[in-house]
């Protein structure tokens, strides 16, 4: 095991211990999505455009709701901004320990947790009628961990950019909220208008919402599947890059 692992496992090991300490954002952040699962899925049952996409309604829908769920992880950046309010990371700096860890570790805390609450929803649908392909379902959390890793890291990057909730804010909200509405997770990019669907395209979430239906649904020769992988791969190495540089300097 080298170092950069060692402190990397260090460093995620104490952000999920103070994580489940206060499980409080935990708990929040799979509130909202499963209110959408409970109270928004069943509209969409008689909805045509989703039936002719897959018999059951919810097939449809949750993979979107999983990456809404991943969307969340834009967030985390707000936890980084105390932690160098409090001195924590100027603690860290100090000592011999890797810098990309210190990014890394934070990410696989935020990873790790993004997949256990995207198998609560998943058990969660099944009473309403979700079909499981089981290899779809697990190709779809490896998509949902990279896309969580991208939005994660590039959170880390804007906290430690800004060093302020009041600046961080603002940029969040006006990048997920496009990022939701152009992507197609609540409703069908099919019912917008040329233009609109034109943005969507644009939009790299779009790609992942629709690799990850293909997956649930084991459509795995939807050339989507492909194109969603890679703009996340590609998403998550420029972030973890980003991130890193972000890091040594603010730790250097």
């Amino acid at each position: 095991m080298t170092a950069a692992i060692r402190d990397t496992w260090l460093i995620f090991e104490r952000s999920l211990y103070l994580t489940l300490k206060q499980p409080v954002w935990v708990i929040f952040g799979v509130i909202q999505p499963v209110m959408f699962l409970v109270l928004f899925g069943p509209l969409l049952e008689g909805a045509p455009t989703v039936s002719a996409a897959n018999a059951n309604a919810f097939n449809w829908f949750l993979p979107g709701l999983l990456m809404y769920l991943a969307l969340f992880s834009l967030f985390v950046g707000f936890g980084l901004i105390a932690e160098l309010r409090n001195g924590v990371v100027e603690r860290m700096r100090v000592t011999p320990m890797s810098r990309v860890a210190m990014l890394l570790g934070r990410a696989l805390r935020d990873v790790v947790i993004l997949v256990s609450q995207a198998i609560l929803m998943m058990v969660i649908a099944i009473p309403f009628g979700l079909q499981v392909d089981p290899i779809g379902a697990l190709v779809t959390l490896a998509l949902l961990a990279l896309v969580g890793l991208a939005t994660a890291t590039f959170s880390y990057t804007l906290g430690l950019m800004t060093r302020s909730e009041d600046a961080l804010a603002p940029i969040i909200q006006a990048i997920s909220l496009p990022l939701l509405l152009l992507s197609g997770i609540l409703l069908p990019m099919a019912l917008a208008p040329d233009w609109l669907q034109t943005l969507s395209d644009l939009n790299p979430l779009t790609h992942g919402v629709n690799a990850a239906r293909a997956l649930f649904n084991g459509a795995f020769g939807d050339p989507e599947i492909g194109l969603g992988v890679g703009v996340a791969a590609i998403a998550a190495v420029l972030a973890v890059l980003a991130g890193a540089r972000a890091f040594s300097r603010a730790a250097a």
